[in-house]
């Protein structure tokens, strides 16, 4: 069985069902910061060695030593590979390119910082390239993001593999504390980090639209980011909009998606979507604009729909076509947690990356 050290710093909730599913395949070691230990209790797979190291704010000089304890971890394993969660942590990049490191696989989850996302480390768009050039092996998520290294950053195809985003509900509703919700008929979700990328003034500029054909519709608007008094100057219906601009507890995320009859995307731009993977696990059809990897997650017209970014009547039109449609809505919810089964299921995903791993092993020999 092959020796893997699989460390993250970020992205614990796609890195958590990834070890659970590898720890069937490979002998697996998790190697994470302090920090983000508490997110992994009780969702980890207890047979999954798991070792923490102090890793302080991004411009703490500490971090020298930090990245010299992390070093010695993964010396003291020996692993046959190990693969590595992109970071975004210039410390990090600057020790992959001064150490000799185990064969190398990284998961690339986004190759340019979104725009107007302002918790991008300073600097870590240009180190992390580092890992681009020093991997034997590179994982995305989409074709857009495989093309986008092969052709402004020169990697060769062979070392670039498509393997999904994994579908998400399962493990959020393992952290639940609630029991199962009903669907609330016309009630639209929008989840997640709440930045100028993700379109949330087309979504807005729809409501009224949908409105006049479906009055009872309601938006839920769920995360932290902008300020989103900028969005309602005037205040806001409360019987239309359930806003919660905060951060959602893990416990309370899988009842917003439970209730709600779709999630929507209206993206400007976009590489791939944990949102996206939560809300088939929850079997809950999204509707998204067809930009970068979303026209690749979403099966236009089978488990969501597809509108163009930017254009808030065909997103407006898309909302009122799935929710006047009882029937449509059923048959895409049934798509979604088949979706769950087949290409999003752990599993699968897992044997696609243990092939990964042993590619990297015979390159590197």
């Amino acid at each position: 069985m092959i020796k893997i050290a699989l460390l993250h710093f970020g992205f614990e909730d796609y890195t958590i069902e990834l070890a659970n599913s590898l720890a069937k395949y490979v002998d697996l070691t998790l190697i994470h910061p302090q920090k983000v230990s508490d997110v992994c209790i009780n969702v980890i797979d207890p047979s999954i060695r798991v070792i923490s190291f102090k890793k302080p704010r991004i411009r703490d000089l500490r971090n020298i030593l930090s990245m010299g304890a992390m070093m010695h971890i993964i010396k003291d394993i020996q692993p046959d590979v190990l693969h590595v969660q992109e970071t975004n942590d210039p410390w990090y990049d600057w020790t992959l390119l001064l150490n000799k490191m185990p064969p190398l696989v990284t998961t690339i989850h986004d190759i340019f910082r979104h725009p107007g996302d302002s918790m991008a480390v300073f600097g870590s768009e240009y180190t992390r390239r580092i890992a681009f050039y020093r991997s034997q092996q590179l994982i995305v998520h989409t074709h857009p993001l495989k093309n986008i290294l092969i052709e402004q950053f020169n990697l060769p195809q062979e070392r670039v593999n498509i393997i999904p985003h994994g579908e998400l509900g399962s493990l959020y509703q393992r952290r639940s504390n609630h029991k199962s919700q009903p669907r609330e008929p016309n009630t639209l979700l929008f989840f997640g980090r709440i930045w100028p990328y993700k379109g949330l003034k087309y979504l807005l500029e729809a409501m009224p639209l949908i409105a006049e054909r479906v009055p009872e519709v309601k938006l839920i608007i769920a995360g932290q980011g902008e300020n989103i008094k900028q969005y309602f100057p005037d205040g806001y219906d409360e019987k239309r909009y359930e806003i919660i601009n905060d951060f959602i507890p893990l416990e309370e995320v899988s009842n917003l998606f439970q209730r709600s009859t779709v999630t929507l995307l209206p993206y400007i731009e976009a590489s791939q979507s944990g949102v996206a993977a939560l809300s088939y696990g929850m079997g809950t059809p999204v509707i998204a604009s067809e930009v970068g990897g979303l026209s690749e997650i979403v099966q236009d017209k089978k488990d969501g729909l597809l509108v163009p970014a930017c254009d808030s009547r065909s997103l407006a039109d898309a909302i009122i076509c799935l929710l006047s449609d009882r029937d449509l809505q059923q048959r895409m919810q049934t798509a979604a947690l088949t979706r769950c089964q087949e290409d999003l299921n752990w599993s699968n995903i897992a044997a696609q990356t243990v092939e990964v791993y042993q590619k990297t092993i015979k390159t590197r020999h």
